[in-house]
């Protein structure tokens, strides 16, 4: 089934001619805490650059020259600011490009959504760094949290209102956050939503939505899921054991 929508439904959609200069994204290259970044920036049509941490000596060499507030990445070069803290890019982000609803009501549901589905992708992203005799239950852990805590949450609240999106009737940060913990979930239990014809019908939808479309297509800068290598890159980079 082909789905078409209006201008309208996509307010956060902007021509690039209109940006001064181009975010730069500094990271590790892999998904990590920043990829929903990097969903929402292609959601809403925004090209950026990535600068890749590849050692450890690289890290610190940015917390030295005091280009980590926190001392820590993901870091984003944005509008003459250099921000950290995942949460409060993403936040910049969606209010930048008319993704965080339009008035403080819609908001506060979008927050409340996006921290539910950050509760569930904090699993997702940890599972690859789980001992292997621990991984049977993660995962265990991740399929009955999603199908008994979260999925159920948007499923109805998708039904109840009707409408294409989470809150308001168009894209928000929300939805682009929701499409991506689905995939995620997806690529370990790939029937996880079986159960959920809402959800079904919100991932074909939102998977059509020309930007995002875009962003799910081979080379684009999406990442793919952690493997061996991006595991052992991680714990040397931030010397972990």
């Amino acid at each position: 089934m082909r789905y078409l929508f209006s201008a309208s439904y996509f307010p956060g959609i902007q021509k690039l001619s209109s940006m001064s200069g181009k975010p730069r994204l500094t990271y590790i290259n892999g998904r990590g805490r920043m990829e929903p970044v990097r969903w929402l920036l292609a959601a809403a049509g925004v090209e950026f650059e990535e600068n890749f941490v590849e050692t450890k000596e690289q890290l610190e060499k940015l917390i030295k020259g005091g280009d980590l507030l926190f001392q820590q990445v993901p870091m984003v070069e944005i509008d003459g600011m250099k921000m950290v803290q995942t949460r409060a890019i993403l936040s910049y982000i969606a209010g930048k490009y008319n993704l965080y609803g339009k008035d403080l009501k819609e908001r506060a549901l979008i927050d409340m959504y996006v921290e539910g589905i950050t509760d569930l992708m904090q699993m997702v992203m940890m599972f690859p760094f789980t001992p292997a005799e621990a991984k049977a239950k993660n995962l265990a852990s991740i399929e009955e949290k999603a199908t008994k805590r979260y999925f159920p949450v948007f499923e109805k609240i998708l039904k109840q209102h009707g409408q294409d999106f989470l809150v308001g009737n168009r894209l928000s940060w929300a939805d682009v956050q929701l499409l991506e913990a689905i995939l995620a979930v997806e690529e370990k239990v790939p029937a996880v939503l079986s159960g959920f014809p809402q959800l079904q019908a919100f991932k074909t939808k939102m998977s059509n939505v020309p930007t995002i479309k875009k962003f799910l297509q081979p080379g684009s800068a999406r990442k793919p899921p952690p493997d061996e290598n991006y595991v052992a890159l991680v714990m040397s980079i931030f010397n972990l054991s």
